[in-house]
């Protein structure tokens, strides 16, 4: 089916299928089994210790002959040393968030890597691609995690026509029929972070899953704008706390304090009141955990039915 398809062609997958680089629960597990079903399974670095990464890697490299990625945080404080693993490790795939990768574009452009940056908006893609990026994933605000401000819809189909690269769209899809409007907005691949945190293979803490089996569709809500790096997560005790903190002029270090070790009480500790529960706002259509293969496998068969579908509705 993408026999000519541009991503699968860059980076030798089957399926035009990203894993989001989830920081705590993208790991080797979740990455393995995306690249062994045939789409690009990505280990989310976040704040991890370089150490740690680099034993991830060495695991997905176990688990998994197939081309797989990690995902960079560049606001990380490990963010060299991240990089310098990387490059020793020689991943395939990078993706990179939360800033410009132009300075590490040389070194992993010199070992083969394919470098490919989140964007949420037509200025930052163009600049990265002037820096030398293979693709950019044009993530929308309905994203789950750090946000920007244009919606998936909007944003897809400006990117792409603004630069000369393939384009993964990403934000707000769990299904074939966002991976098919996706590719009507001209995206080649998507990327889905929300859909893989309800498989069997990722490590979240089954209270986590089950918050979002409960989620319905206003359920999502976005903290961190008055810091500058909006997330969204769904509504708890913790976003309410949150919320008023902001509204009675709390400091930036007060809010910042308060955030500290929030994702990882969510997902390993399971403290999903108290903890930030990182999701889309695609988490009222999830109710089920599936294994990754047939997430995927479901996505893939029912793609030609939602062309089908979007057809009919022409006619």
């Amino acid at each position: 089916m993408f026999e000519h398809n541009a991503i699968c062609n860059l980076l030798n997958i089957k399926y035009p299928i990203f894993q989001g680089g989830m920081a705590w629960i993208g790991t080797a597990e979740l990455a393995s089994a995306v690249s062994n079903a045939g789409g690009l399974g990505i280990i989310g670095a976040g704040h991890m210790p370089p150490e740690i990464l680099r034993k991830e890697i060495q695991k997905a490299k176990a688990w998994t002959d197939k081309p797989f990625g990690v995902n960079v945080m560049l606001m990380s404080p490990f963010v060299k040393e991240v990089m310098q693993v990387v490059l020793e490790e020689r991943v395939p795939v990078v993706t990179t968030g939360a800033g410009n990768p132009g300075e590490y574009v040389p070194a992993l452009k010199e070992i083969g890597s394919k470098v490919i940056p989140v964007v949420a908006s037509v200025a930052l893609a163009k600049r990265l691609v002037r820096c030398g990026a293979d693709a950019v994933i044009a993530e929308g605000t309905e994203s789950g995690g750090h946000i920007g401000e244009i919606t998936t819809m909007a944003l897809i189909p400006q990117v792409v026509d603004a630069v000369d690269v393939p384009v993964i769209g990403a934000g707000g899809i769990a299904d074939s029929r966002g991976m098919a409007a996706a590719f009507a907005l001209g995206a080649q691949a998507v990327q889905m972070g929300s859909r893989f945190v309800m498989s069997e293979e990722c490590i979240a803490h089954p209270n986590y899953k089950q918050m979002v089996l409960k989620a319905k569709d206003r359920s999502t809500v976005v903290t961190g704008r008055s810091l500058g790096h909006p997330a969204r997560v769904l509504r708890n005790h913790l976003t309410r706390r949150y919320q008023e903190m902001e509204e009675n002029g709390a400091s930036a270090e007060e809010l910042e304090q308060l955030g500290v070790g929030s994702l990882h009480r969510a997902t390993h500790e399971g403290d999903v009141e108290n903890g930030s529960v990182m999701i889309g706002e695609i988490s009222g259509m999830l109710n089920d955990i599936k294994p990754v293969k047939t997430i995927i496998e479901d996505i893939v068969n029912g793609l030609p039915g939602a062309f089908d579908a979007a057809s009919s509705n022409c006619r």
